[in-house]
């Protein structure tokens, strides 16, 4: 399962110390195709540039910002969700104590995970590859040490994997709709403070989840509907047929 990884523990790799060129964001590397075909002048080959610009200054800004009382707490939240181990332990706890609901809303987000997982790691991860952040000045990350993922950047598996399971949780339990979501939210930050996200990853990231799961629930709609139609019941949304009545003799 990904929290980060497929299976097993990640590959990982210690920050950098030693300085190199800033590597483009796909955002930025797009812009320069666009604008080998349309000029660079053009509005769209401009936009995507500024775009680029700044998911990289907001990753700065936050990689500047002194926080020393929530490095902890944050760190250890995302390591929590490594291997989505946060995810599978909550799905647990539903399962048991959620009765009906829970137990469904349990296994249509372990699934929602499991689809998530091999959308990012199989597909999006190795097509659209990008360099983690460079932290090249470790003072930064004295209070966020963290192992740095030797995968692609681009998505963030654990906003993907966050986002998914929150879908799910929320469309069966309405009451845990927020609190659900907001742990995504601050699962998918986490990567970002930790530096081992820019935070287009985790934008991007947060949407492939969320729409990974409103497909496996379509699925499991479409399933159901059939069970039932199966067995005679009128499925949703079907409309009985005409009611005939007989003209009184």
């Amino acid at each position: 399962m990904l929290g980060g990884a497929s299976s097993g523990r990640p590959t990982i790799r210690r920050m950098s110390s030693v300085r190199r060129p800033p590597d483009r964001s796909l955002v930025e590397a797009a812009a320069h195709r666009v604008g080998e075909r349309r000029g660079h002048a053009s509005r769209l080959s401009i936009a995507m540039r500024e775009l680029g610009a700044l998911d990289r200054a907001a990753y700065e800004a936050i990689a500047r910002t002194p926080t020393p009382s929530l490095d902890l707490p944050v760190r250890r939240l995302s390591n929590a969700a490594n291997g989505s181990r946060l995810w599978l332990a909550i799905a647990a706890a539903m399962a048991i104590f959620g009765g009906k609901r829970g137990r469904r809303a349990a296994l249509e987000g372990v699934v929602a995970i499991g689809v998530t997982s091999a959308s990012v790691s199989l597909l999006a991860k190795s097509v659209a590859t990008r360099p983690r952040p460079d932290r090249t000045d470790p003072r930064r990350f004295v209070t966020r040490e963290i192992e740095m993922p030797a995968s692609s950047s681009f998505p963030s598996g654990h906003a993907a994997s966050a986002f998914a399971f929150s879908y799910a949780v929320g469309r069966h339990l309405p009451i845990l709709a927020i609190p659900i979501r907001l742990l995504a939210g601050a699962v998918a930050y986490s990567r970002v403070h930790l530096g081992v996200h820019y935070p287009g990853d985790v934008a991007v990231g947060s949407i492939v989840g969320s729409g990974a799961a409103a497909m496996v629930a379509s699925a499991i709609d479409r399933s159901a509907m059939r069970r039932r139609g199966a067995h005679g019941r009128p499925t949703s949304g079907e409309t009985p047929g005409p009611i005939r009545v007989r003209d009184a003799e």
